[in-house]
C-alpha cells in the first residue's frame, strides 16, 4: 500500500496570508515527496476560505516545478462546473509540464452553495450526471479526434491539445460512495477514491465491499486500484493526551463542512463560522473521543495498526489528509512524524 498526501491552503485566520498558506502547502508537498508518498492531491473548491482552492492545476503546475518524482493529483474536478473540452486540455497539460505525473479525479460536487454560484442553482444531487457524461468525453478527446452530442454537453469535431504523456490515459479517479457510483467507475476503467468521512473502520470495509461488487460485476475490466482518503494526525507516544487536540480540530473542520453543506447561512468575505457545539449533541460522531477513534488520529504504533488493516482489506492507496483546522506547526510535525515512523513499517 502506498501513501498520498490531500492537502489544501485552509484559511481560519484573517492575519495569515493566502501568500502564507501557499508556502505552507508547497512545504508539506516536499516533506511528502522526500518521505516516500506517491501522489500529492489537491481538490476544487469556491468561495471558501477553510478550503481554497478554485482551481488545482495552477497549483499543481507550480508544484511540478518544484518536484521531480511524485504524481501530480487533480483530485477533484467538479464535473458540473467544467467543459469535456477544458478538462481534457488543462489535464494534458499538466501532463505535459510534469512529465507524465498528472492524475485525474472526478466528482459530482457536494455543495449546494457552489451549484447555486456555478451551476445556475442546480441542484448538488443532479450533478452525478454531468460526470456520468464527462469521463468518457475526456477520454476520447485524449485519444484523438471527437464529436459529442450528449445530454449535457454538444460539440463539434474537436481534440485535446495538447496530448497527455501518458498513454493511453492518465490515471482518472473517481469519487464513490454508492453502488452505482463503484460501478460506473469501474466500468468505465477508472480508479475509486473513497473516503469513510466520521465513521469508522468498518465503514472502510463495506466501501471496499461496494468496490468489490462492482469490480466482480466487470470481469471484462482489470481492477482498477481503491484509494481510502482519511483525516490523519500522528502524534507522540510521549504525549498521551496529543490525541485530543487534533481529535477537537477536525470536530472544528466537521461542524466548518456542515455549516457549508447546510447552505442557510451567508458567508461573510469567504468565512462561515462552524455549526455551533450544540447541534450535534445527539450526534455522537461528532465528539473528540469519538473521532480520535474513526478519524487516523494516534501514535505511529496505532496508526500502523490499523494502515496494516486496510493493506490486508486490499486497499491499494492511503491518502493522508492533512486538512484539519490546525496551525501549519502542528501539521508539519505530524507529517514528518508520519514519515519518519509509518512509512518505513509498509517499505
Amino acid at each position: 500500500m502506498r501513501f498520498s498526501l490531500f492537502v489544501h491552503m485552509e484559511r481560519w485566520d484573517e492575519e495569515v496570508s493566502h501568500r502564507q498558506l501557499f508556502e505552507n502547502l508547497s512545504e508539506l508537498t516536499l516533506m511528502a515527496e522526500a518521505g516516500g508518498f506517491g501522489t500529492v492531491w489537491i481538490g476544487e473548491h469556491h468561495s471558501m476560505e477553510y478550503t481554497i482552492s478554485p482551481s488545482p492545476m495552477p497549483l499543481l503546475a507550480h508544484l511540478a516545478a518544484k518536484t521531480s518524482t511524485i504524481r501530480l493529483g487533480a483530485g477533484t474536478v467538479i464535473a458540473p462546473f467544467w467543459h469535456p473540452i477544458r478538462v481534457a486540455g488543462e489535464c494534458a497539460l499538466l501532463d505535459v509540464i510534469s512529465d507524465g505525473r498528472m492524475e485525474v479525479g472526478l466528482a459530482r460536487g457536494a455543495y449546494q452553495f457552489e451549484f447555486d454560484r456555478l451551476a445556475g442553482g442546480l441542484p448538488a444531487a443532479d450533478g452525478g450526471k454531468h460526470l456520468r457524461e464527462l469521463v468518457p468525453a475526456v477520454r476520447a478527446l485524449w485519444q484523438g479526434d471527437y464529436a459529442h452530442d450528449g445530454e449535457i454537453w454538444q460539440f463539434p469535431t474537436s481534440t485535446s491539445v495538447p496530448k497527455p504523456v501518458q498513454r493511453p490515459t492518465p490515471p482518472m479517479w473517481i469519487a464513490a460512495r454508492d453502488p452505482a457510483s463503484h460501478d460506473f467507475a469501474v466500468e468505465q476503467g477508472c480508479n475509486v477514491m473513497v473516503t469513510p468521512l466520521m465513521k469508522g473502520d468498518e465503514e472502510v470495509v463495506a466501501l471496499k465491499g461496494k468496490f468489490d461488487t462492482a469490480v466482480a460485476n466487470h470481469p471484462e475490466v482489470p481492477r482498477p486500484e481503491l484509494m481510502v482518503l482519511r483525516h490523519t494526525h500522528v502524534h507522540s507516544p510521549d504525549d498521551p493526551e496529543g490525541w485530543r487536540p487534533a481529535a477537537e480540530a477536525v470536530n472544528r473542520f466537521y461542524r466548518t463542512f456542515d455549516a457549508w453543506f447546510g447552505n442557510k447561512t451567508t458567508p461573510v468575505n469567504g468565512f462561515l463560522p462552524p455549526s455551533p457545539e450544540s447541534k450535534f449533541e445527539e450526534r455522537p460522531e461528532f465528539r473528540p473521543e469519538s473521532l480520535h477513534k474513526t478519524a487516523m488520529i494516534g501514535t505511529p504504533a496505532e496508526v500502523i495498526e490499523r494502515l496494516r488493516a486496510y493493506e490486508e482489506l486490499g486497499v491499494d492507496e492511503y491518502s493522508f489528509w492533512i486538512d484539519n483546522s490546525l496551525p501549519h506547526e502542528e501539521k508539519r510535525k505530524s507529517l514528518e512524524l508520519f514519515i519518519k515512523e509509518v512509512v518505513p513499517a509498509f517499505q
